[in-house]
């Protein structure tokens, strides 16, 4: 029978639909979703992986479809594990099945996958087709792949700002605004705001500057209303612990609103002050500093590897965005645009003069994508592809 390559490509995109449920419920792990059909092409399993439910997608859909998965496809988005991890090597299952043919968006970017899986199922004679939706399921494990490769998370850097690359008005005790309200107001609409809080929950965690923190007094938390298996770590860059016991984050912790999800870095830290913040619950860690006398990105980077963080999502001022891309730890960057200029010498740029330190012409965006949030405008685009060994 030949195979409908249409029906093939609606198939593969409910598998992709199914993935992105795990969002926030997968981490360290990729988003995978599975649809079974069987010899008629009637759909008769599916499954979305999550971390806590431990079983793989393909595993799900295959219990739901029982006997009716013999002669039958199933339509995946990443290529099936080959290998025992936490679960048997869901190949075998595949193969014990009967089924006949999967079809896969991917290969696993997992070194010790990456190919086997398919090699296996060919080898006891179920056909495999791969690449159908290939760009959109890579877009979606792109943070795994950074991961899973090269064990540090993929960082996005994010910002709001006015045509004129402004990212808040000039500092000063007339600049009066509420805790959790940036300086100034918000530069962008609603529509941008909930979509900053959809890319937190995508994310294992966010990064500021303790500037931040002094200026605005926010919680760094995912608003999305989502659920997810564990906190949005909330990393904050703190060199002389300057962080406010007071501030709205520390109490959040202290107070049992969040256990063990803040961490400072600093560079040679006050005892007595760093006593203060355990005592809070927060974690406190001392990093070197890089040249320039800023906090060592790359190293702050693999610690939170480390903690089998995958995502990071950096919402910094302008000091620490320029530190950020100094650095070469940045591998995607989105950045909305509010339609105003806001003007003043003083106001406050992207990137903090004197902070961003590469030779001109470097970083350029790859893959590029315009998205629009109301009056509002984002671009997102790459600096290094998450996929590259």
């Amino acid at each position: 029978m030949t195979p409908d390559h249409s029906t093939d490509q609606e198939l593969l995109q409910r598998a992709l639909d199914l993935a992105r449920q795990g969002i926030g419920l997968a981490s360290p792990n990729p988003y995978v979703g599975a649809v079974m059909v069987d010899a008629q092409s009637s759909i008769v399993g599916t499954g979305t992986y999550t971390y806590d439910g431990k079983k793989h997608a393909e595993i799900l859909a295959l219990e739901q479809a029982g006997e009716k998965a013999r002669g039958g496809t199933l339509y995946i988005n990443l290529e099936p594990h080959a290998h025992q991890s936490r679960t048997p090597p869901c190949t075998d299952a595949l193969i014990s099945a009967g089924v006949r043919r999967v079809v896969a968006s991917m290969v696993d970017p997992n070194p010790q996958v990456s190919g086997r899986g398919f090699e296996q199922l060919q080898a006891a004679g179920i056909e495999v087709e791969v690449g159908g939706l290939q760009a959109e399921a890579r877009r979606l494990n792109e943070a795994f792949a950074r991961y899973i490769q090269h064990r540090v998370p993929f960082v996005t850097l994010k910002a709001a700002m006015t045509l004129d690359g402004k990212i808040a008005p000039t500092p000063g005790p007339q600049a009066q605004h509420a805790p959790g309200t940036p300086l100034g107001g918000w530069i962008t609409g609603e529509a941008a705001r909930a979509h900053v809080h959809e890319q937190r929950h995508e994310s294992d965690s966010i990064l500021v500057g303790v500037g931040t923190i002094l200026a605005d007094d926010p919680l760094l938390t995912d608003r999305s209303g989502k659920p997810r298996r564990r906190p949005l770590l909330r990393v904050i860059l703190d060199s002389h612990l300057r962080l406010p016991l007071q501030s709205r984050l520390v109490r959040s912790v202290s107070e049992g609103t969040r256990e063990n999800d803040v961490l400072v870095f600093c560079a040679s830290p006050d005892a007595e002050k760093k006593n203060e913040l355990r005592a809070c619950g927060i974690r406190v860690e001392q990093v070197p500093l890089a040249a320039g006398g800023r906090l060592d990105m790359p190293a702050i980077v693999r610690r939170l590897g480390e903690f089998e963080i995958t995502s990071l999502m950096i919402e910094g001022g302008s000091a620490v965005n320029g530190s950020a891309l100094t650095s070469g730890v940045v591998d995607k960057v989105y950045f909305y645009y509010a339609p105003q200029i806001m003007g003043g010498t003083n106001a406050v740029p992207l990137v903090a003069e004197g902070s961003l330190r590469t030779p001109p012409g470097k970083l350029k965006l790859r893959h590029s994508r315009l998205h629009r949030f109301g009056d509002d405008i984002a671009i997102e685009g790459y600096l290094r592809d998450p996929y590259a060994e």
